[in-house]
C-alpha cells in the first residue's frame, strides 16, 4: 500500500476514536516509521490494540497533560492516561527546549502508555545536535535473575548521539528480543528463535504463544536482569508511574490504565568540549571502522546504521501489509 494512503487511513481510524487530527498525525506516523525501519512489531500490528484501549476507556483520546516545571532543566508531565505518542513526544520536545536551555534536559512522565520505539525521541534529539537517553518501564515479562516469575519488562535502553552524519542511536530491550516480536509472530503463526524464551514451565520454546504464558530471558544473564531493573527504577520509581509488575499488559489486561512511566535526559554536549565534540566524535567512529575486520564481515557498522539504511530503501517501496492486519483494519471500518 502507498505510504501517503496508509498514513491517511490510520489518521482515519484514530480520530474515528475520538483523537484530535494533531494527535492522530503523530500516532499515524509513528506507527508508519516503525514499519519503514523494520520494526514491525512496533508498527501496524499494534494499531488495533491502541483502539481497544480507547474504547475501553483505557487510554484517554483527549487527554489534558499537565508540564510542571520544576526548574530551567527539570520537568515533570502528568500524560492523563494519553497514548503514549503523544505523551513522549510533548516529553521529548521540553527535554530539547530545557537542554538548549541550561545545558541539560530531565524530564519525567506519568500516567503514560507504551509510545512505540525509543529512537523515535531520541532522532529527535539528536537532530538537535543533543546527546540524549531515553527510558520506559514495560508489563511484566522478565523474570528477575534468581526467580522463575516474570516481573520486569522487557525495559529498553536508548542512547542517541550526533555524528555528522547517520545518527548513532542504541536501543535496545533487555530482554533478547523485544516482547512485540514474540506478539508479532503469534498474530502471524510463526516461530521465535532459540532460546529466547521460556514456557510456563521453564523449558525452552519457539512457541511464541507458550512464551507469552511463560517468560522471556535477558540480555546477558544477571546483568541484563540488572538493567532491566534500573529502568523500572528510573521510569517507575523515580516519575510516580507503575512499577515493581503492576505496569499492565495492553495486550491483556483492561482492568485500568497502564501507568507507564518514561524519562528523557537530554544533554548538549558543547557544555564540556565545545565545537570540538563532532571532531571528537568523528574521529571516535572512525577508530573503531578502521579495525581489521573480522572473518564474514565487510564492514563495522555502529547503532543506527542498519536501520537507516533500512529505512531509506524502504521509503522507496510501498507498505506491505500481513492480510491478518489489513483484516483488522477493515474491522475498524476505515478500508
Amino acid at each position: 500500500m502507498k505510504k501517503s494512503i496508509l498514513r491517511s487511513k490510520v489518521i482515519k481510524i484514530f480520530i474515528k476514536h475520538k483523537l484530535s487530527k494533531k494527535h492522530s498525525e503523530i500516532c499515524a506516523d509513528y506507527l508508519i516509521k516503525a514499519e519503514l525501519v523494520g520494526a514491525k512489531s512496533h508498527g501496524l500490528t499494534r494499531l488495533k490494540m491502541y483502539c481497544q484501549r480507547i474504547q475501553k476507556k483505557l487510554i484517554n483520546p483527549k487527554p489534558k497533560i499537565k508540564i510542571r516545571k520544576i526548574s530551567s532543566s527539570i520537568t515533570h508531565i502528568d500524560a492523563d492516561n494519553s497514548i503514549g505518542f503523544v505523551s513522549a513526544d510533548v516529553g521529548i520536545s521540553q527535554a530539547i527546549k530545557n537542554a538548549k536551555q541550561t545545558g541539560i534536559g530531565l524530564v519525567g512522565i506519568k500516567r503514560s502508555g507504551h509510545f512505540g520505539l525509543s529512537s523515535f525521541y531520541a532522532e529527535q534529539a539528536v537532530k538537535k545536535k543533543l546527546i540524549v537517553f531515553c527510558f520506559t518501564n514495560a508489563p511484566p515479562a522478565l523474570a528477575p535473575y534468581g526467580a522463575k516469575k516474570s516481573l520486569f519488562g522487557t525495559n529498553p535502553i536508548c542512547f542517541g548521539v550526533p555524528t555528522g552524519k547517520i545518527p548513532f542511536i542504541l536501543d535496545a530491550s533487555t530482554s533478547i528480543i523485544n516482547r512485540g516480536k514474540i506478539r508479532h509472530a503469534n498474530k502471524l503463526g510463526e516461530k521465535i528463535p532459540y532460546g529466547v524464551a521460556l514456557d510456563k514451565s521453564g523449558k525452552i520454546t519457539i512457541n511464541p504463544k507458550k512464551a507469552l504464558q511463560g517468560t522471556q530471558l535477558p540480555i546477558a544473564g544477571f546483568k541484563g536482569s540488572g538493567l532491566a531493573w534500573m529502568v523500572d527504577i528510573l521510569s517507575g520509581v523515580l516519575t510516580g508511574s507503575s512499577h515493581g509488575g503492576k505496569t499492565k499488559d495492553p495486550f491483556d489486561d483492561f482492568s485500568g490504565p497502564q501507568n507507564v512511566g518514561h524519562l528523557f535526559i537530554t544533554i548538549d554536549p558543547k557544555v564540556f568540549v565545545g565545537k570540538n565534540f563532532m571532531k571528537e566524535i568523528k574521529r571516535n567512529i572512525n577508530i573503531v571502522k578502521r579495525l581489521p575486520k573480522a572473518k564474514g564481515f565487510s564492514s563495522i557498522l555502529y547503532p543506527g546504521e542498519r536501520k537507516n539504511s533500512l529505512y531509506k530503501k524502504n521509503l522507496k517501496k510501498d507498505i506491505s501489509i500481513p492480510q491478518k492486519i489489513l483484516k483488522e483494519m477493515n474491522e475498524l471500518n476505515v478500508i
